[in-house]
């Protein structure tokens, strides 16, 4: 990183610029140069610096507004910035860190201070730049799974559904088969969680896709698909619905997983004996010309401790329950959160009374 490191030296005194090139040449860096904040955002577009050492008192526009504007571009704010002033008080060294600066350095500057501050921005740099190498590796690695899973669950739901259509399965044959085919389809759903996810991190923003959505439907399809992992588990599965078959607006692939995420977790921590209740509503947020859907799944299980309510949608999370504890490794959650927030809503647990949780996701 020393040898082949960049630094852009940001001043509208050349006096100025040559006394840091002077300092730091012995150093062996690549010296970029900008007089103005023009110039400075110039240099950004064409090369992306190790270390910005950007004056204050510019022309144009002042270092703080520059430093604030490289540090909420996305391009940019992995870059260290050390911002060099003649002016002292606690006042401008706040307004510089509430800017996003990393370090100052104060002139008249000091040859040994200005390579030591340096040297450290760049550790903090080739740290940055390891850790990145790192996500990017586990990103391709896990995408690569991904993919290669791909093909030998499609063959696993394609034969399974060839079995299901044999006149001469026995009935408890053809339930088997039919449980195969649907824990293979959950899986191959998981995965699809895994590439929205990846891809929502990579890109900022998760596509949703609005159209009508019949509340009688998305509670027909969530019964199909866990009515037998319900009944093996004895818990009962009840669906408390509007009288009206009600239209809402959502991304119909997205809200169903959504409600499989949430039922089936309820499921798996369910007593046996015990009842899963899934409510779907309409509801009006201040403001809303159209109905939009609030759902929730209501269980008797452990419940969450209060300490994880605001964690649990995060991703990898793992929380104590009440005799074990359960990794929240499946991003069902935090697909959750995500796909929810995708659609301008929000998701939240509450406990039930007397034991169990209630999530609830309003869209």
């Amino acid at each position: 990183m020393t040898d082949n490191a960049t630094i852009l030296i940001v001043d509208d005194e050349s006096s100025a610029r040559d006394v840091m090139r002077g300092f730091l040449q012995p150093e062996r860096y690549n010296l970029l140069f900008a007089a103005n904040a023009a110039e400075t955002f110039s240099v950004l577009q064409a090369v992306a610096p190790d270390v910005i050492l950007l004056d204050i008192m510019l022309p144009d526009v002042d270092g703080f507004d520059v430093c604030r504007q490289i540090k909420t571009d996305t391009r940019w704010q992995h870059i260290p910035i050390i911002l060099v002033t003649a002016l002292n008080g606690s006042t401008n060294l706040e307004k510089g860190f509430e800017a996003g600066a990393d370090d100052f350095l104060h002139k008249p500057i000091n040859d040994y201070e200005l390579r030591v501050r340096v040297r450290s921005m760049l550790r903090i740099k080739r740290q940055y730049d390891s850790l990145q190498k790192a996500l990017r590796l586990r990103e391709d690695l896990s995408n690569m799974m991904v993919h290669d899973m791909r093909n030998p669950l499609t063959s696993i739901i394609g034969y399974g559904s060839y079995l299901k259509m044999r006149k001469s399965l026995t009935e408890d044959d053809a339930r088997q088969v039919d449980m195969i085919v649907k824990q293979a389809r959950r899986l191959d759903s998981f995965l699809n969680d895994m590439l929205l996810v990846a891809k929502q991190e990579h890109t900022g923003k998760m596509m949703v896709e609005l159209r009508t959505i019949q509340i009688q439907s998305l509670a027909n399809a969530i019964e199909s698909t866990h009515r037998l992992t319900a009944s093996a588990r004895r818990v009962m599965l009840r669906f408390e619905l509007p009288d009206a078959d009600t239209e809402v607006l959502a991304d119909a692939n997205l809200l169903q997983r959504i409600a499989d995420n949430l039922v089936s977790n309820a499921l798996k921590f369910s007593p046996e004996d015990s009842t899963v209740t899934v409510q779907m509503e309409p509801f009006f947020p201040p403001k809303a010309d159209r109905p939009h859907l609030r759902l929730r799944v209501i269980d008797e299980g452990p419940g969450i401790p209060e300490d994880a309510k605001s964690r649990i949608f995060d991703k990898f999370e793992v929380i104590s329950m009440k005799r074990r504890r359960v990794p929240q490794v499946g991003l069902g959650l935090l697909f959750c959160r995500l796909a929810a927030e995708a659609h301008g809503g929000r998701i939240w647990v509450e406990d039930n009374q007397p034991t169990g949780s209630i999530f609830t996701v309003e869209l």
